[in-house]
């Protein structure tokens, strides 16, 4: 296996897709009349982004915005990240099946909950030297978890994404007061973005828990991506 994969790190959304992406899959389509305002479809990982996209947002806004207390914070923050688990769990988990990735579930949620602990203890349990370094804290478990992620789907688009976190980390002394947002829009913006784009992977896929009707179409699918891939190229070139 090469060290990560030869497909382009980001690239508009591919429509051929495998049996497991297309598992709960959903298509948007917004128009006004005769006129297509917005199309576009989001597999249950796509899905796992946004949900932790507008987490991230409500959470690291909330923060910077709102006249809230820290108390209040800490339980909405707590619940949300509950919820935000318990989502991943449920849209990613027939795809991280398929594609014998459980493993990225149960790091992703660890380090989520590990977080909620560790800023838990530091507005309830007395550990006010952390709460000057929540941003770096969050900024750092994303950090960790999209290396771990990117290390097991060879996917250099999520460890640019986790390099991008790590160099947040160094950017928030310089923007004393707008910490939360800057975080925000850092953790946010790129959960968004993975969502909408197609990024790259190789795939692991596990052919037992495939019947065979399910291997050929994924057959058919790949041969159907390598073809677009192939055109597409060849209108660039020209």
């Amino acid at each position: 296996m090469t060290a990560f994969s030869t497909e382009p790190i980001l690239r508009r959304k591919q429509h051929a897709l495998d049996v497991q992406d297309l598992e709960g899959i959903l298509r948007i389509q917004i128009q006004f009349k005769n006129f297509k305002l917005f199309s576009g479809f989001y597999t249950r990982i796509d899905q796992v982004f946004i949900l932790w996209g507008l987490i991230t947002a409500i959470v690291f806004s909330t923060a910077q915005f709102l006249n809230l207390n820290w108390t209040d914070q800490g339980i909405a923050w707590s619940i949300l990240t509950a919820i935000g688990a318990w989502g991943t769990c449920h849209l990613a988990w027939y795809w991280v099946s398929v594609e014998r990735l459980r493993w990225v579930v149960y790091v992703w949620v660890a380090l989520m909950l590990g977080g909620v602990l560790l800023t838990n203890w530091g507005l309830f349990g007395g550990g006010w030297v952390l709460l000057p370094h929540l941003c770096r804290l969050w900024l750092g478990l994303s950090a960790i978890g999209y290396g771990i992620t990117a290390w097991g789907l060879r996917s250099r688009a999520l460890l640019a994404s986790g390099l991008l976190h790590l160099g947040a980390i160094a950017l928030l002394p310089y923007l004393p007061t707008w910490q939360f947002l800057f975080t925000g829009i850092v953790t946010a913006g790129s959960l968004f973005l993975l969502a909408e784009v197609q990024w790259d992977m190789q795939s692991t896929t596990d052919n037992q828990r495939l019947t065979l009707a399910q291997k050929q179409f994924n057959l058919r699918q790949r041969e159907l991506r390598q073809l677009e891939s192939l055109v597409n190229d060849r209108l660039v070139d020209s």
